[in-house]
C-alpha cells in the first residue's frame, strides 16, 4: 500500500529577517571601508601626511602623481581634496592644485578594487566585480590623459572656475555643512572601538592592523551579502532596485550622484555597488553610469570644505573646489557623450578582469604597483 504521507516543504526564512541581515552586512561593509580609511590615515599621519606628500609637487605631472598617491595612502579623496582646498587657501597656486585634484580622482578608485577582492573565491563573480571596480579606474585615467594636457595648454578649467567663483562669491559668513556626513557618524563608534583596541601599538602598526581588520570585514560582509541578495533579489525587490540604478544611463548617473552626495564619499557608494555586480544583479553597462555619477557627487566635499574658508584666500578655495566639479562634469560629458570614447573603459575593464580572474596574483600587483609603488618611485626620483 502506497503511503499518502508527503514531506512538508522546508519553511522559507522570514524576508524581514533576511532584509535585517542585509542591512547589517551593508553596515559592516561601511564600517570596513571606514576602518581601512582610518587605518591608512593613522599609519601615514592622516591629512598631515598628505600635506607632506604635496611638497614634492614641483610640476603638473608630479602634482598628479602626489594627488593619486596621497589619496591611495589616506584612502579618502574627501580628505585629500579638503587638504588641497586648504593648501590653496594657504597660497598654493591654482595651476599646481589642478593636477592634484585630478590625481585624487585616480587614487580614490583603489577602495572599490579592494572590495571586489571579496569575490576572489568564485571566478565568475570575481570577474564581474573586478570589472565593475576597474571601469572606474580606466574612466578616470582616460579623463586625466585627455584633460591634463588640455589644461596645461589652454588653462580652461582655471579660467572657467574663476568666472564661476566670481559669480558665486558673495558676502556673509561662510557656513560649513560637513555635519551632513551621517555615514561617518553611523560607523565612527565601531571604527573608534577597534582603533582603541590597537591604541597601545605604534602608529604604523596600529594603522596597519586596523586596515587589515577592515579588509577581513569586507570579505566577511560580501560573502554573506551575496548569499542574502541571491535569495531576496527576485520579483518586485529586483525591479525596484533596477528602476533606481539600472533604468538607463541618466537614471544611473543621477543615482550615483545622489548616493555619493548623501554619504560624501565616492569610495563608499561605489564599494556598495560592486558586490551587486559580482552577484549578477547589475551588469557592467548599468554600473558604469552609476560610477560616473559618483564622480560628480564626490565634488561636494571640496565645495563644503571651501565654505569653511574665510578671508582673502576664500575666493581661491572656492575656485579649486569648482575646478573639481567642472573637471568631473567635463569628463562625463566628453567621454560618456562620445560613443567611441564611451566604450573604451568598459572594454578595458572586461579584458583586464578576464586576465585577473585567471591570474589572481595580478590583482595584488595591480593595486600595489599602480597606486603605491609607481607613484612612490616617481616621487623618489624627482626628489
Amino acid at each position: 500500500m502506497q503511503s499518502s504521507y508527503t514531506a512538508a516543504p522546508a519553511k522559507e526564512k522570514n524576508p524581514a529577517l533576511l532584509w535585517f541581515f542585509v542591512i547589517l552586512m551593508v553596515y559592516l561593509l561601511l564600517v570596513a571601508v571606514g576602518m581601512i580609511g582610518s587605518g591608512f590615515k593613522w599609519a601615514s599621519g592622516g591629512a598631515e601626511g598628505a600635506r607632506q606628500l604635496f611638497e614634492f609637487a614641483t610640476n603638473p605631472v608630479m602634482g598628479l602623481v602626489t594627488g593619486a598617491l596621497a589619496t591611495a595612502v589616506v584612502q579618502s579623496s574627501s580628505t585629500v581634496t579638503s587638504v588641497i582646498v586648504g593648501l590653496v587657501a594657504g597660497g598654493l597656486p591654482i595651476e599646481m592644485a589642478i593636477p592634484m585634484i585630478m590625481g585624487a580622482n585616480i587614487g580614490t578608485t583603489v577602495t572599490n578594487t579592494l572590495v571586489s577582492m571579496g569575490h576572489v573565491g568564485k571566478k565568475k563573480e570575481f570577474r564581474k566585480a573586478f570589472a565593475a571596480a576597474t571601469v572606474h579606474d580606466f574612466f578616470n585615467l582616460i579623463a586625466v590623459i585627455i584633460f591634463l594636457p588640455l589644461e596645461i595648454m589652454t588653462g580652461f578649467l582655471q579660467h572657467f572656475s574663476g568666472i564661476l567663483a566670481e559669480l558665486l562669491a558673495g558676502g556673509g559668513d561662510s557656513v560649513s555643512l560637513k555635519g551632513l556626513n551621517f555615514v561617518k557618524y553611523m560607523t565612527a563608534p565601531v571604527v573608534d572601538l577597534f582603533k582603541g583596541l590597537y591604541g597601545s601599538m605604534p602608529d604604523l602598526w596600529g594603522g596597519v592592523c586596523l586596515a587589515v581588520t577592515g579588509l577581513a570585514f569586507i570579505f566577511l560582509s560580501i560573502i554573506y551579502l551575496g548569499k542574502l541578495l541571491k535569495k531576496l533579489m527576485v520579483g518586485r525587490a529586483k525591479q525596484i532596485l533596477h528602476r533606481a540604478v539600472g533604468h538607463g544611463p541618466i537614471t544611473g548617473l543621477f543615482s550615483g550622484m545622489v548616493m555619493t552626495i548623501a554619504v560624501q564619499s565616492s569610495s563608499t557608494s561605489t564599494s556598495l555597488i560592486v558586490p551587486l555586480a559580482g552577484n549578477g544583479i547589475f551588469k557592467l553597462k548599468e554600473i558604469y553610469p552609476f560610477t560616473l555619477g559618483s564622480n560628480i557627487g564626490t565634488t561636494i566635499t571640496a565645495l563644503l570644505a571651501a565654505t569653511a574658508v574665510q578671508g582673502d584666500m576664500a575666493f581661491f578655495a572656492l575656485q579649486i573646489a569648482l575646478v573639481h566639479l567642472l573637471f568631473n562634469i567635463s569628463a562625463v560629458v566628453l567621454i560618456f557623450g562620445t560613443p567611441f570614447l564611451r566604450k573604451i573603459p568598459p572594454r578595458l575593464a572586461r579584458r583586464f578582469a578576464q586576465v585577473c580572474s585567471r591570474k589572481k596574483w595580478m590583482v595584488l600587483a595591480y593595486v600595489v604597483g599602480v597606486f603605491f609603488v609607481l607613484p612612490g618611485l616617481l616621487i623618489a626620483f624627482t626628489a
